[in-house]
């Protein structure tokens, strides 16, 4: 029993390597470096067009990934952007489970993507058109300490993080969404917790080795697409490769996932603007990036075989029949399932319920509920600034995530 257990184990480490974290690591370093280019850019093009900012925020969420929604939240409590924005982006963003399905779906991946555009950019001018935005900004503000006691209290403060990650001296550094010494450069600079002294022990495993792994990623990409064309990958000149590298890639993943300190929430506002400020640190976390998604993949996947076995009794076969017979029976409670999993902040879970839907496990109706109530690792920003601002935007994202959820299930939108 034991050795059935290790082999499902094995089995399944090298199928969310293979085909799933090899290419997410792909696509990873494609949009991170595309990131990295355009410099936050768009940021400054959305304080400077107010007629079209739910439009630009959610194309800004709908980036893979969680760094264009993270770098709008600051901009809200500043009164840069409206509330109305911060909707549509929060809307738009799918975070790091987007990686998952353009993965191994991107036809699901597309049209989950336009619906949510449209939604979002609907509910982000209808949210406009309310004092929400407004009563929110004066709360914040009258919370906020004097500009005064923020400056002394910012002096003593240490600024070495971001020159000895990067290698740029602190004075260069540009800030994205704030300014140095606001009250939001305190929050999320100085009392924003999860990112690693370099002394630690995790920091310099991450930091060294990320390029070990990026090597294992590139031969497990090679053996993923030959994958996709049916190739027995353990049939090769070396026996077993398949299983080999997947199983180190995972091992790898989870290892690097552990040693970065992070579970539930992958990115941070820090290490977004870093990523900006430094090529090598976009490399770097995206490796860790791709580790966190390929770690939570691989999650999902080993409690997905073991409950299917555990629900039929050991029996595969019928465990998936039982499985199948109360989804197309209980179909709604599938969307209301996806919306209240969407409201829990991170990525972990998310990335959870994605990579169900890719096994069938779940209806496109709760994928596109789920994808229209998650917000990632972006709201973290904004809780750590203003909870009352972050509470609300859950409040008004669950509503039409759950009815356009319900909408979907009921016209039956399933082109696929």
């Amino acid at each position: 029993m034991l050795e059935e257990i290790l082999g499902l184990i094995v089995v399944i480490a090298e199928n969310a390597f293979i085909q799933v974290t090899v290419f997410v690591g792909a696509v990873l370093l494609l949009f991170g470096y595309v990131d990295y280019l355009l410099a936050g850019r768009l940021v400054k093009t959305i304080a400077e067009a107010k007629k079209i900012q739910p439009i630009i925020g959610a194309l800004l969420g709908l980036t893979p990934g969680c760094g264009g929604a993270i770098f709008v939240m600051p901009l809200f409590p500043r009164g840069v952007v409206s509330f109305g924005t911060v909707i549509a982006t929060l809307l738009a963003t799918m975070g790091d489970s987007s990686f998952v399905l353009i993965s191994t779906m991107p036809k699901q991946w597309a049209l989950v993507s336009v619906i949510s555009f449209v939604v979002a950019v609907g509910v982000g001018y209808i949210v406009d058109l309310f004092p929400i935005g407004d009563r929110l900004l004066e709360k914040y503000r009258k919370s906020q300490e004097k500009k005064a006691q923020i400056r002394d209290a910012h002096e003593d403060l240490d600024h070495s993080i971001f020159q000895n990650e990067t290698g740029i001296d602190h004075d260069a550094w540009v800030h994205v969404g704030h300014d140095e010494g606001d009250d939001i450069d305190l929050i999320l600079h100085h009392d924003a917790k999860g990112h690693q002294s370099v002394d630690s022990l995790g920091y310099r495993v991450t930091h060294r080795g990320y390029l070990i792994y990026w090597v294992i990623i590139s031969l497990g990409l090679i053996l993923g697409i030959m994958d996709l064309f049916q190739v027995d990958l353990n049939a090769l000149f070396i026996p077993n490769l398949g299983l080999i590298l997947g199983v180190v890639g995972t091992l790898f993943s989870v290892i690097m996932m552990l040693l970065g300190n992070k579970f539930f929430a992958n990115d941070t506002h820090e290490e977004s603007e870093m990523k900006l400020a430094s090529l090598k640190e976009t490399i770097i976390h995206n490796a860790q990036e791709t580790a966190f998604v390929g770690t939570w993949v691989f999650a999902a996947y080993l409690a997905y075989e073991f409950f299917v076995l555990g629900l039929g009794s050991g029996s595969y076969a019928a465990g998936e029949l039982t499985i199948t017979t109360f989804l197309s029976q209980t179909g709604l409670m599938a969307v209301l399932i996806g919306t209240l999993i969407g409201m829990i902040p991170g990525c972990g879970p998310q990335i959870i319920f994605v990579a169900l839907y890719t096994r069938g496990l779940v209806p496109f109706a709760a994928l596109l509920a789920n994808a229209l109530s998650q917000d990632g690792d972006a709201l973290f920003p904004l809780i750590a600034i203003d909870k009352r601002s972050a509470l609300w935007a859950t409040i008004i994202n669950t509503i039409p995530a759950l009815l356009i959820g319900l909408l979907a299930y009921w016209v039956e939108i399933s082109f696929f």
